[in-house]
């Protein structure tokens, strides 16, 4: 099937389920990650000081300590022992993102990811080339040197370079050299490497899904059989090679998407007319019929649908 018989991604299932159901999960994503947002910028904007600090560590309503749980291990291999109060908000999020999905953080809370889609979006409106692309696990490499430089300095290193810190500061101080590190992963996923920072480098997505390995809620394609190859999920996936194996997967293989680099941003569920995805619990027992095979003379039905 050429690329000119092809619907627009979403084109389909904004028609079956309007654009509202289309866009779900990315508008629910992105109020989410405005409201995380704008807790922290409440007492520097506003004087009202409901949480304290940014999502590397933070104090809500004077009470409820949390602390990132990477930041908190840099700390330990630099030699420093945290406050209990720290250690008290590194287990509190650890424990939250271990149960709920480590890579929820990535798709829901990170303020970096509304930058990375923005360049996402540009480079396949500018019809921009694929690029370099990392091996994905390269993100462990750079999680462990990571580890290894604040061992090293004795210091939280990843603290001096790492975008999330950064944008909160320019957004708190104005213009500044913040920004830099800001535009550079802007830039990055835009000319260089298609995904590349999310997907392959962020050591903060790679430590959150390692932490995140047997969390609960997952995405199923429990409608495997009525997949009509439109290859929509792929082209909004982040991570599309997570869903290869649920999606392809024979009648006796789990159409759970198992996989810690799924960052359960229901993109795909979006984008489904067919509504073959919907989110679960890795408990769940449903088989789902394999998808029928077609033949070489069996056109999928996005090319019908372009008529």
């Amino acid at each position: 099937m050429s690329d000119k018989t092809r619907l627009p991604v979403n084109a389909e299932a904004i028609a079956e389920k309007g654009w509202l159901q289309a866009h779900k999960y990315l508008l629910l994503r992105r109020a989410s990650q405005l409201f995380f947002l704008c807790l922290f910028m409440l007492g520097p904007w506003f004087g009202i000081w409901w949480v304290k600090g940014n999502l590397s560590g933070s104090l809500t309503f004077d009470v409820l300590p949390l602390t990132d749980p990477f930041i908190a291990l840099q700390s330990l291999v630099a030699g420093y022992w945290p406050e209990t109060t720290a250690l008290i908000g590194a287990v509190i999020v650890a424990v939250a993102y271990a149960l709920i999905g480590g890579r929820v953080y990535c798709s829901w809370v990170c303020p970096i990811n509304p930058v990375t889609d923005g360049a996402h979006w540009l480079h396949d409106k500018l019809g921009l080339a694929k690029g370099w692309q990392p091996k994905r696990n390269t993100r462990y490499w750079v999680l462990g040197m990571v580890l290894a430089a604040s061992a090293i300095m004795g210091t939280v290193a990843w603290e001096l370079v790492n975008p999330i810190s950064m944008l909160h500061r320019g957004l708190i101080f104005g213009v500044g050299f913040a920004w830099t590190f800001v535009l550079a992963v802007f830039l990055f996923d835009l000319f260089v490497s298609r995904r590349g920072w999310c997907g392959h480098l962020c050591p903060v997505g790679a430590f959150y899904g390692l932490l995140g390995t047997k969390s609960l809620l997952r995405v199923s394609a429990t409608k495997r059989a009525e997949c009509d190859d439109c290859m929509d999920c792929f082209a909004v996936c982040p991570e599309m090679h997570v869903i290869t194996p649920a999606l392809r997967g024979k009648s006796d293989e789990t159409p759970l998407i198992l996989s810690p680099d799924c960052t359960n941003c229901g993109r795909c569920i979006d984008v489904c007319a067919p509504n073959v995805f919907e989110f679960t619990h890795r408990f769940d027992g449903r088989e789902a019929p394999a998808r029928p095979a077609r033949t070489k003379s069996q056109p999928a039905s996005g090319a019908s649908r372009a008529a």
